[in-house]
């Protein structure tokens, strides 16, 4: 059974997260890709103000298609997040609590997800159709010059993904691949 998340996370909630846990997020999430990645961490570098409050949010590393009449947003699958692995532990350092993506992170991120306690989750990629169902409101909040790599701020519902990374080092990737190694 999946553990229910809503947004903002709290340090009590990502404690609870073990790599390999189903959790279904409900509550305010975020777009951004690398573009978006870029620009944030050089506004903190200036000592700006972010658009948008950091703390105990997550990031989904996704570049939304453009909403059919009728709907909030169109298809919403997960982007390769190593892209965004320079940029993400500026953020965690922010209050950024999750990320969500595909693929796997660096030990660069597995460091600072451990030292300021978050998580990074996977969601399916292939299914950016069903995904987009999970998304109630949907609005750009942060470099709409970016187009479709524009920070979104999505209403989410029930949005399904799995933890890769937990705040205590572990690799869901890395103990898949363990499990069904052949050892001499």
């Amino acid at each position: 059974m999946a553990k229910k998340l809503t947004t903002p996370i709290t340090e009590e909630q990502i404690l609870d997260l073990k790599a390999g846990d189903e959790v279904s997020i409900t509550g305010t999430i975020y777009t951004a890709r690398d573009s978006a990645h870029k620009l944030l961490v050089e506004a903190l570098e200036r000592g700006e103000t972010l658009p948008f409050d950091l703390k105990g949010q997550i990031i989904y590393y996704a570049g939304p298609a453009p909403a059919k009449p009728g709907q909030p947003i169109g298809s919403v699958g997960p982007t390769t997040s190593y892209r965004m692995d320079s940029y993400t532990p500026t953020l965690l350092a922010q209050g950024l609590k999750a990320c969500i993506g595909k693929g796997n992170r660096s030990e660069i991120v597995v460091d600072a997800l451990k030292q300021y306690k978050g998580v990074y989750l996977a969601a399916i990629g292939g299914v950016a159709a069903l995904l987009a169902k999970r998304v109630k409101t949907a609005k750009i909040v942060a470099y709409p010059e970016l187009g479709p790599e524009a920070v979104n701020q999505l209403y989410v519902e029930d949005f399904p993904a799995v933890v890769v990374n937990d705040c205590y080092g572990a690799d869901l990737y890395k103990e898949g691949i363990a499990k069904y190694q052949k050892t001499s």
